[in-house]
This record gives C-alpha cells, sequence and structure tokens, in this order.
C-alpha cells in the first residue's frame, strides 16, 4: 500500500492543491512511531517549499505557529533546523513579516527553556534587521547575546554573532569595531571546525574591510576565496563575491582582468545582468570615457531585485561606494583632458565636453584647483577657468598635501549616483 507521503509526492509536481492537503493530513495525525515522526518532518519541509514557492507568507507563518505541537515530540536539534528552514522560505518582500514570526518563535523557545533554539532564531533575527538595516536593535540584540554566549562558551555561535557584529558596524561605518569585531569571530573560529559556508562569509567580510581600506590586492585575494567557497557549495551568495572580484580589478585599474574572471568555469552559471554591469563598467574604464560609464549606471540601475541587498550596481554598499571613487577618478580625467591645451578656457565649454551642469562643473573644478590637481583659477563674473603653468617645486619642500586627495569626501559623487 502507498504511504500519504508517496502519495503527496506523486502528485506534488501537478497538483500542488491535493498536495498541500495530503501533506496537511500528515502532520495533522499523530504519529505511531519514528518513521512516521520522520515522514512528517518530510511533509513539514515540502508543504514549506510550496508556500515558497508560491510566496504565500501568511500560509508559511501560520505553518510554524501550527507546526510546534508536532516539533514537541522530535529532538530539540532537528526542531531548531526546522524552524529555521521554514523561516528561510518566506519571500523577500515579507521581509516585516518574517521579523514577526522570528520575534514570536523567540517568545515561544523562551518559554519552552529551549536555550540552543532560542540563540539561532535571535542569530537569525540579527541578520534580518540588518538586511532590513535596522542596525540599533541589532546591535542591541548582539550586545546582550555576547554576554550569555561567552559563559556557555559556544564558539560556534559566538563566531556567528561576531560576524554578524562586524558587518552591523561596517554598515554604520564604524570600520575600527567592525574590524575588531572580526578578529574576534576569526578567533573563535580557529578554536572549532569552521563549516565552509561560514568561512567563505568570513573571507567576504575581511574582503570587505581590505577593500575599504583601498587594499584591493588583499580584499581581491579574499574574494576569491570566497567564491570558491560559496560555488563549492552551490550557494547564491557566490554571486556578490564574484561582483566584488571585478571591483577589486576596476578599482586596481586593471579592466583587461575582468573579462578573464567572468570566463572561469565556475562563474559560467552566475552570468547574467548583474555580471554584465560590472563588465560595463570595466569597458568603461578602459575606454576611460565618462559617457559610458554614466551609460552603464543607467542601464543597469533599472532592475530593483530584493536579493540580500545585492542588486546591480546602485544597491550593494561596497561597488555604489567605490563607483563613486571611480566617478571622481574620470570625471577628473576628463576635465584635465579638456583644459590641458589651454591657459583660458570657458566653463560652458568644459560643461559641454564632459557632459555635466555648469554647476557641477563649477563646483567641481574648485575642487580640484583646491587639491592642487592643477594650477588655476575660476573666474565666475566672466565665465571662465585660467590656467597657470605649474610652478617649479622647492626640493626643500617635503610633500606637503600629498594625503589630501585620498582623504577628501565622496559624498558629492555618492549623491550624484543616487540620481541615475
Amino acid at each position: 500500500m502507498t504511504s500519504p507521503l508517496a502519495q503527496a509526492d506523486a502528485v506534488a509536481s501537478t497538483d500542488v492543491a491535493q498536495a498541500e492537503t495530503l501533506y496537511k493530513q500528515i502532520l495533522s495525525t499523530k504519529a505511531a512511531d519514528d518513521e512516521g515522526l520522520r515522514d512528517q518532518e518530510t511533509a513539514l519541509v515540502r508543504l514549506g517549499a510550496i508556500y515558497k514557492a508560491s510566496g504565500n507568507a501568511d500560509a508559511l507563518a501560520e505553518l510554524v505557529t501550527q507546526s510546534r505541537s508536532f516539533m514537541s515530540n522530535i529532538a530539540k536539534a532537528k526542531t531548531a533546523k526546522l524552524i529555521r528552514t521554514l523561516i528561510d522560505a518566506f519571500p523577500p518582500e515579507a521581509r516585516e513579516k518574517q521579523i514577526t514570526v522570528v520575534k514570536d518563535n523567540i517568545e515561544w523557545a523562551r518559554n519552552e527553556s529551549r536555550v540552543f533554539l532560542r540563540q539561532s532564531l535571535e542569530v537569525r533575527l540579527i541578520g534580518l534587521q540588518i538586511e532590513n538595516q535596522h542596525y540599533r536593535p541589532a546591535l542591541a540584540l548582539i550586545e546582550s547575546l555576547l554576554k550569555e554566549l561567552k559563559r556557555l562558551d559556544d564558539k560556534m555561535i559566538l563566531t556567528e554573532v561576531h560576524l554578524l557584529e562586524s558587518r552591523v558596524n561596517h554598515a554604520t561605518k564604524n570600520y575600527a569595531k567592525a574590524k575588531a569585531a572580526l578578529t574576534s569571530a576569526k578567533t573563535a573560529a580557529a578554536a572549532i571546525y569552521c563549516p565552509p559556508l561560514l568561512q567563505a562569509q568570513l573571507d567576504m567580510q575581511s574582503g570587505i574591510l581590505h577593500t575599504e581600506d583601498k587594499d584591493y590586492k588583499t580584499g581581491y585575494s579574499y574574494f576569491f576565496e570566497t567564491f570558491e567557497g560559496f560555488s563549492g557549495q552551490d550557494d547564491d551568495r557566490a554571486l556578490p563575491a564574484l561582483k566584488n572580484m571585478c571591483l577589486c580589478k576596476i578599482m586596481m585599474s586593471l579592466p583587461d582582468d575582468v573579462a578573464p574572471i567572468l570566463a572561469l568555469k565556475a562563474a559560467a552559471k552566475y552570468q547574467g545582468r548583474e555580471v554584465e554591469a560590472m563588465q560595463a563598467v570595466a569597458n568603461a574604464l578602459k575606454e576611460r570615457s565618462l559617457e559610458m560609464f554614466e551609460k552603464a549606471l543607467k542601464d543597469y540601475s533599472k532592475v530593483l531585485l530584493l536579493i540580500r541587498c545585492s542588486v546591480e550596481l546602485h544597491t550593494d554598499l561596497l561597488i555604489r561606494t567605490h563607483l563613486a571613487l571611480l566617478y571622481d577618478t574620470l570625471l577628473e580625467q576628463n576635465m584635465v583632458r579638456v583644459i590641458e591645451p589651454y591657459s583660458t578656457v570657458e566653463l560652458s565649454y568644459i560643461a559641454q565636453e564632459v557632459g555635466q551642469p555648469l554647476n557641477s562643473v563649477e563646483s567641481k573644478l574648485s575642487q580640484m584647483i583646491l587639491d592642487g590637481i592643477f594650477q588655476g583659477v575660476l573666474d565666475q563674473e566672466k565665465g571662465r577657468l585660467i590656467v597657470y603653468d605649474e610652478p617649479e617645486k622647492d626640493p626643500s619642500e617635503f610633500g606637503n598635501g600629498v594625503e589630501l586627495r585620498k582623504r577628501r569626501c565622496i559624498k558629492q559623487n555618492s549623491d550624484a549616483l543616487e540620481l541615475w
């Protein structure tokens, strides 16, 4: 006689409604033995997969709540895994609902004295709060959880929480604390067997922080390790790592190296618009063309996918920040190329050549003069730029203002990217 689970599996691909009914019947029946409990576990996961495929967040929330009575009869370790699986099945557009469900289950786990489950859910809640940019409550929860975990000396969860702490501090631009938290995460991970996916996440965060320090060569090496780790596990997070590898090559002014990276065998399955976007930026840099760069920004910022806040060019925070730097560099190069042959040049002509508004050109030229990129003065009354010859450098002077340009704020260009 065919089991109810086999019947449900048989019709799952042809009649979803009937399969849903059969899975619910399996869950509503009291299991007589261990085999029955295993069937219920399988039915629960597959019913969650049906709701995930249809994007039915309300049904998923109800399923998590209804499954609690069944989960009271199985091992606590399995309970944590099943609930995490169901919570991860929520569609991205139902993030607030997902957070509500997680908080509800944390309270249930606390009342049931399920410490491991509660801690696991709190770690997941922190991750969701980071994705939703709720940094203050995430930091508060991290602080309380770290105190508890240090007493219990649970190195695995401690590694995850320190990693999340580093991500929160990076998102809030507190790079010193982000590095300290990452060091703590690596220290905890060194004392245990670190699973490949967790190691890949540590490498990703290391690459991000090195990239923020403009150490693109080291950042690239970490992103390469990250990409190998995620792609080896068929994890979708390999795509952001691949994009960051391309970003590092672009920021090192090596646009020709981007195509070989994208031609890697492991990169073939991640081809798409996000990868095309990085190739377009590399092509713009290769041609030193501000026009091509702006076109890439416009062409690849229209499709808004809600996947881990890593969407083509604009929604990835790391890429967006460094594209602002790249835009700044390309704009300066184009302006210098236009004004180089002249001693006096009309501002309107510069604006026309670089394709920028007149007021933006005036502001940028003022900034370049102050930074010592060239010697000159703006005659705003007549709307022109007067360029002076480079003065002979006094060998007694010792590098005044060398680091000025590096310290310059890029907010203006970051805001400009927002408009595209």
